[in-house]
């Protein structure tokens, strides 16, 4: 029994080695030719598990047909045989294809239908880029007229802030007035001021004249006095000299 168990596990490692093997000798060829005996295989019909492929027994099936009618001693009963049993394997060999050919029709018209909807998605695509680009247009114009709308808020809450216009222009007015009233004052100072210049300049001219009057009587009373002088110290000797004379007489 040792031994039995032996065997069998041999055995079991030997199908191991031979999957190893099989498994090791379909990956030693390449991916192009993979592809190339896959699309043989798929044309054929020859797979690695149905034994004899169905194109050979279709045409073992004519081989056989034409080799029997092509006999001199050839039956009716034979020959139809033969081509009912071609005619049935032809129809066989038929379906597969017929199926094959659904499918790829089906696959063609998958393709086309997601070459549709690829292109769809393109152009889906491409418009939801204009969107976004006319998004970013409207998004930096809406930050433009918020910054527009944040200025004019600051610039109102100033205004606001100041007093109303009435008061301001009120106020304006009695600037003006003011400063009318201050114009006024400030002509009539200036015609003042020149008025007191020119009698200020007549003062003076005044004052110059009188001074030089003065000047002018205090030389002349001066002058009377010096001549009166003169004429005091002369008078004595005037009264001297006839009584000289006289008492010579």
């Amino acid at each position: 029994m040792m031994l039995a168990k032996r065997k069998v596990g041999g055995g079991g490692g030997g199908g191991r080695g031979d999957a190893v093997v099989s498994s090791a000798s379909h990956h030693a060829f390449g991916p192009q030719e993979d592809e190339a005996i896959i699309k043989h295989r798929l044309l054929t019909r020859t797979t690695t598990t149905r034994g004899e492929p169905p194109l050979k027994k279709l045409q073992k099936k004519f081989t056989s047909f034409f080799l029997e009618i092509d006999k001199d001693d050839a039956t009716a009963s034979d020959c139809e045989r033969l081509s009912r049993a071609f005619l049935q394997e032809l129809t066989t060999f038929e379906l597969p294809l017929l199926k094959s050919r659904a499918v790829i029709d089906a696959n063609l018209r998958e393709k086309d239908n997601f070459n549709h909807l690829k292109a769809r998605i393109n152009d889906q695509i491409l418009l939801a880029q204009n969107e976004i680009e006319l998004l970013k247009l409207q998004l930096h114009q809406a930050k433009i007229e918020r910054q527009h709308k944040e200025e004019c808020e600051a610039i109102r809450s100033l205004i606001a802030k100041q007093p109303p216009r009435s008061l301001t222009q009120n106020a304006i007015t009695d600037l003006n007035n003011h400063i009318a009233e201050l114009q006024a004052q400030n002509t009539a100072a200036s015609r003042t001021l020149q008025l007191r210049k020119k009698q200020f300049a007549l003062l003076l001219h005044l004052v110059d004249e009188l001074q030089n009057t003065i000047e002018e009587e205090q030389k002349s009373l001066a002058e009377e006095m010096r001549t009166a002088a003169e004429e005091h110290k002369s008078g004595p000797e005037d009264a001297s000299g006839p009584s000289d004379v006289m008492v010579l007489d």
